[in-house]
């Protein structure tokens, strides 16, 4: 294993899927060391053209194309990285062929055509198991591959509202606010990271332990939007299963545990999380409030819950007295957790943030340097690394296409006939 390639080195991961969960997940197997070969269809992936902001070339050509997007979106960059990059059209017969070939030589085939459409593309089950029977094939959908709403498209915005997490985001009909989405496509990313996580299982299964005990197949996962984000409702799913209530929004406070939101301080907003009871004397105590442990209302977790109004307007009051800066200092050095609310400007020029390698600096083919978030976790034996930066459109056709064992002429005739 060559140094910082990661555990997933010689994976092959064949990637047809566009947009968001489909592309996170494969740039997390690659991230690890996967060798993740991205498809996209002639127009590109959609999010090439999400913006702004667009990082234009180093050179602009002399003509442009203005139905082309005016330079590289952020959005694109931000899930494709450690990919090649083949610019193909597999509705055509030379385009399917080319798939066909990638399949038999990948590892895992990730995908989030609606149901059904692989197949009308030539590519059931029993074909992909006939072409690859190691195939480990994910297949993401919106809502599922069956039931009455599996034949509608997913996304993101859609599945926050449906799946009930906009119901308890956002802040309280009392105080004016409505139901919101998170601010990041949470759906999609969750379906990514969850899918990530059901692959490496069904390589396990496959692979075994190294002892040869390994099935030698590999097997098709279905994962949905939809589920995923309820699989996601943890306690505020749980609390309506076995209480009975139907949760509601809070803005910012826990529906469990109080105090445990936003408070606002003299010139910005502080996060404060009493999570023991021990942390909520300790606030107490840097309140200069100690006659608030002693209060009935306010005595056990439980109670503070049920009288969180109350105990709220008096927080408010003690809160507004200094700077954010100043609570967390005295919230750190008392061993509450505390946090400023932060802007992104701030976030990455954080020294934690900076230390924990969360930037990385890339040079990108046609825009030069370009920094991107870095990677979430550290392995010390086997550490991931960002190699690639998010490819152009096309960027690696013929190069795949040789890997594949086509020659010159084929490669010239599917450039001629449109299939690449």
């Amino acid at each position: 294993m060559t140094a910082g390639s990661g555990p997933l080195e010689g994976l092959v991961v064949c990637d047809l899927s566009t947009v968001l969960a489909g592309p996170y997940c494969s740039m997390l197997l690659g991230d690890l060391g996967a060798d993740v070969i991205k498809v996209e269809p002639l127009e590109g992936d959609p999010t090439r053209r999400y913006g702004p902001p667009f990082v234009p070339p180093l050179e602009p050509t002399a003509d442009p194309d203005p139905s082309r997007p005016p330079g590289e979106s952020g959005y694109y960059l931000s899930v494709n990285r450690n990919k090649r990059d083949m610019r193909l059209d597999i509705a055509t017969v030379a385009g399917r062929q080319v798939v066909e070939r990638l399949l038999a030589t990948s590892d895992v085939l990730i995908e989030n055509f609606r149901p059904g459409s692989l197949a009308r593309l030539g590519f059931d089950d029993a074909r992909l198991e006939s072409i690859n029977a190691r195939l480990v094939r994910l297949s993401i959908t919106g809502f599922g591959p069956t039931g009455p709403d599996s034949h509608r498209p997913g996304f993101d915005f859609i599945i926050q509202a449906v799946s009930g997490l906009m119901s308890i985001t956002g802040m309280p009909d009392a105080e004016g606010g409505g139901p919101t989405k998170v601010g990041v496509a949470i759906a999609d990313l969750t379906t990514g990271m969850l899918g990530a996580v059901a692959i490496l299982a069904a390589l396990r299964w496959r692979d075994g332990d190294g002892s040869g005990n390994g099935s030698g197949r590999g097997q098709r996962i279905d994962s949905s939007l939809l589920g995923s984000v309820i699989s996601w409702s943890i306690n505020q799913g749980t609390n309506h299963l076995i209480g009975g209530d139907v949760p509601t929004r809070l803005g910012n406070q826990h529906p469990n545990i109080t105090p445990y939101e936003t408070f606002h301080a003299r010139d910005g907003e502080v996060a404060v999380a009493v999570g023991s009871e021990r942390q909520w004397r300790r606030l107490c105590a840097v309140l200069g409030r100690d006659d608030l442990v002693a209060d009935p209302r306010f005595t056990t977790n439980a109670e503070r819950v049920r009288h969180r109004a109350a105990l709220r307007a008096i927080l408010v009051g003690e809160f507004d007295r200094r700077t954010a800066a100043e609570w967390v200092d005295l919230l750190v050095a008392a061993d509450v957790p505390v946090g400023q609310v932060r802007d992104m400007a701030q976030v990455f020029r954080d020294p934690q943030v900076l230390e924990q390698r969360m930037v990385v600096d890339i040079d990108h083919p046609t825009v030069g340097p370009i920094r991107l978030p870095g990677l979430p976790w550290q392995l010390h034996a086997t550490p991931g690394s960002v190699r690639r930066a998010p490819p152009t459109l096309g960027q690696d056709t013929d190069e795949l296409l040789e890997w594949l064992g086509f020659g010159a002429e084929d490669i010239a005739a599917m450039r001629q006939d449109g299939v690449v």
